[in-house]
């Protein structure tokens, strides 16, 4: 009787077998496990694409009319921007009557800022650079708009003045639905007129930060943790809204909509901050220049060249922008003359002591 414990011999040429089938198993288990992830991937980007598409503002069955080639989008706004004045669709009464009275002067309302200093910017390392570092800064009393400019109010601006309408006002005309979401496809250039005619101006980028987050140093209006049931953003509605919709996203002096719904133009020249450690070339203003040869035309080749421009810098984050961007201290920028479905802007006014 052989006893259970007698040792096993195996030949070399065994060991070889068992050392293929051992590694044929190994292989075959990392073929499978790459395959069961691309599949969970791809139903996971499946799932993505079918949520993208429910939030698209189109149909998207005829997206081939929306489809542009690069830099057509600013043809076509210049080709608007040189029709000169479009025939006034509204009168001024007809402006009047899309709110009642007490809805314009909530809108045309303003909240004080006190003086006194707050925390701009931050150390958050994993914040872009561009946005570091915090720092101390002290500003004197001013008031702000409690709400984004919003469409009604920027068409008495056109009736009164003959100025074109948003590129998207088809015939001069807000679009229905939307008398009191906040005015876009507005350049820093179309921002700044509309306040000189109300008398007020674009904010300064440390206004709008001190009016967003008070004198605590907080990320959001709110505080500290994301909300996403307090803002508008990240296609989770899949355009504007109505300024009045978060109110529990106020800041802490009381102001609307300072993270997202439209990131908002302000003043200020997109510059470092005193010891900021970004790259210089990041606030650079680059602009393309036009293929010279063939075949760069033909390969679309595109060079961009660093101008003395400086961009402009917007603040708050958008309904189409990722959360982080919504942060109360990120910096976003662009040139003074482009204009977006997503860029919008408030003003302020000085306190005279």
């Amino acid at each position: 009787m052989v006893s259970k414990y007698q040792k096993v011999t195996v030949t070399k040429e065994q060991m070889d077998i068992r050392k293929r089938y051992l590694g044929a198993t190994l292989v075959t288990c990392v073929v499978i496990s790459l395959v069961g992830g691309t599949v969970h991937i791809l139903e996971l980007g499946s799932d993505r694409m079918h949520q993208m598409r429910n939030l698209a503002e189109i149909d998207l069955d005829k997206e081939h009319e929306h489809i542009r080639a690069a830099g057509e989008q600013l043809y076509v706004r210049l080709d608007h921007e040189r029709g000169g004045t479009v025939a006034k669709e509204y009168s001024m009464e007809e402006v009047e009557s899309l709110l009642t009275l007490e809805q314009w002067q909530e809108l045309d309302s303003m909240v004080t800022i006190p003086a006194g200093n707050f925390l701009m910017g931050t150390d958050n390392p994993r914040s872009d650079a561009h946005n570091r570092p915090e720092r101390s800064v002290s500003l004197s009393s001013y008031k702000i708009n409690k709400y984004p400019i919003t469409n009604a109010q920027y068409a008495r601006f056109v009736v009164e003045t003959g100025y074109l309408p948003p590129q998207h006002w088809k015939g001069g005309k807000i679009p229905v639905g939307l008398e009191t979401h906040p005015v876009t496809m507005v350049s820093w250039t179309n921002a700044s007129a509309y306040l000189e005619w109300a008398g007020m101006r674009l904010p300064s980028e440390d206004e709008w930060e001190k009016a967003a987050r008070g004198a605590d140093g907080r990320r959001w209006p709110w505080g500290v943790t994301m909300d996403a049931d307090r803002l508008n953003t990240y296609y989770r509605v899949g355009s504007t809204t109505p300024v009045t919709t978060y109110e529990n996203g106020v800041s802490p002096y009381g102001v609307w909509d300072m993270s997202g719904n439209v990131s908002e133009w302000t003043s200020s020249d997109f510059v470092p901050y005193p010891g900021s450690t970004a790259s210089e070339e990041t606030f650079m203003a680059k602009v393309p220049q036009i293929p010279v040869t063939g075949a760069e035309r033909s390969m679309k080749v595109v060079e961009f060249a660093v101008t003395d421009e400086r961009y402009k810098v917007l603040r708050g984050g958008a309904w189409k922008g990722d959360p982080f961007s919504t942060s109360a201290y990120h910096r976003n920028f662009a040139w003074p003359h482009s204009a977006s479905d997503f860029f919008g802007f408030r003003g302020v006014l000085e306190i005279v002591e």
